[in-house]
């Protein structure tokens, strides 16, 4: 909209299936939004009004709030989602805290869908063969790009903790700050945002599907998850003596009694499971462990101040809002029914049967389709809508006949 009608603060309104329109630009039957398709109303929130620093022509970005014409919340917004988990929180006396680490990967151009993604070609004229991993220059031949980036990111006020080459071919990685959810969710939004556009004005392709490449690990986001008491500031996950609390542990078992109810949330895509199919310590399975990448759960080794719980089965293709909003949904059901995880496993490990998760988007979203837990959690309407939207989408993948059957299945007698 204009800003002269922004700062008349003129109301901006969209028709409430918007919220569940699939990737393909589809939508779902009306019954799964209200048969009247009637608008929602677009409530910008302040904090998060932006002028956008890669745009030459003055233009802003604004994240709003998603809301019924009567004032409250759309069951139907995964902002809202989120809200509405941190309110849960709050009212306990609690609240949450979050960082999200973004894996991406950064390509050259690619106009031929068929063709697969190549690393762009760096300053000296080559493109890299997968031999940087947390190399301490192994950017620089994407300098210019990322010069940009970091001064965007400045602009916007996203602040950043570790940025490094990760394991895939011209992959890396993006820590945020830790703080409040939803300034993380908005935050990495932002960011994926930022990297898009950022991108197109360097000739380049920002990629952030969970497996890209094959034989070449996925892109996750992980979130690291704390809770504090509201008032002291305390980690309420260590005791005074610096030791575990019951708090952390039921903390654990909520989220390992989440985790295959939620891997449709956490993991939104077909291509999804071709990272957690192909494990380059992107595990499919909710067990837990202290610092042991193999685990879903990892406990990472810190201070009795920053002990957290990192939830490694999210891609980087997973909404912040919904997965994070997932995430301490489950951890705070383990908190108010007390529950008691299982043991921790180490080293290599079998994964037990209870504690395996689904293994493709079907499979995922049937598991979703009979949770009670996620009904309790999220609404009928938002679950069932979601797993409508989604079902669209795997039906459109399913439509389409793939080079591998061509090639190795049309010779077959």
């Amino acid at each position: 909209m204009t800003a002269e009608g922004f700062l008349e603060g003129r109301r901006l309104q969209m028709a409430r299936g918007v919220l569940l329109q699939c990737i393909m630009g589809g939508y779902p039957p009306a019954r799964f939004y209200g048969s009247d398709d009637g608008d929602l109303a677009l409530v910008p929130d302040p904090a998060q009004i932006h002028r956008l620093p890669w745009s030459q022509q003055p233009r802003a970005l604004a994240i709003c709030d998603a809301d019924e014409l009567t004032g409250e919340s759309s069951s139907l917004s995964t902002r809202g989602q989120l809200k509405a988990v941190i309110a849960r929180y709050a009212a306990l006396g609690l609240a949450p805290v979050v960082a999200t680490e973004l894996e991406f990967f950064v390509f050259a151009a690619n106009t031929d869908p068929t063709q697969p993604f190549q690393p762009p070609l760096g300053l000296d004229g080559r493109r890299e063969d997968g031999h940087s991993a947390f190399s301490i220059s192994s950017n620089n031949g994407l300098r210019p790009f990322f010069s940009e980036v970091y001064a965007c990111m400045a602009a916007l006020g996203l602040p950043r903790d570790t940025f490094m080459h990760e394991m895939g071919v011209s992959q890396f990685e993006i820590n945020l700050l830790h703080g409040d959810p939803l300034l993380l969710a908005d935050q990495t939004l932002l960011f994926k945002h930022l990297l898009k556009e950022v991108a197109l004005k360097h000739g380049l392709t920002v990629v952030c599907m969970a497996k890209p490449l094959a034989h070449t690990p996925g892109s996750s986001m992980h979130i690291h998850q704390s809770i504090i008491e509201i008032g002291s500031g305390r980690n309420v996950f260590s005791d005074k003596a610096g030791e575990p609390t019951a708090t952390f542990r039921h903390f654990i078992a909520g989220q390992q009694a989440g985790m295959a109810d939620f891997t449709a949330l956490f993991a939104p895509n077909v291509n999804s499971y071709q990272r957690l199919c192909h494990p380059f310590a992107s595990p499919n399975n909710a067990c837990w462990s202290h610092d042991n990448r193999a685990a879903g759960l990892r406990i990472p080794a810190s201070s009795p101040a920053a002990r957290r719980v990192e939830n490694r089965l999210p891609g980087a293709d997973a909404n912040p809002y919904l997965a994070i909003a997932a995430s301490l949904a489950a951890g705070l059901h383990g908190i108010e029914h007390k529950l008691e995880p299982g043991e921790p496993i180490q080293g290599e490990f079998e994964v037990p049967d209870n504690l395996s998760l689904p293994c493709t988007l079907h499979a995922a979203l049937e598991r979703l389709k009979r949770s009670q837990l996620a009904m309790e959690l999220f609404g009928k309407e938002f679950i069932e809508g979601y797993i409508a939207s989604k079902t669209m989408e795997l039906t459109s993948f399913l439509d389409e006949i793939t080079p591998w059957e061509r090639r190795v299945l049309a010779a077959q007698a």
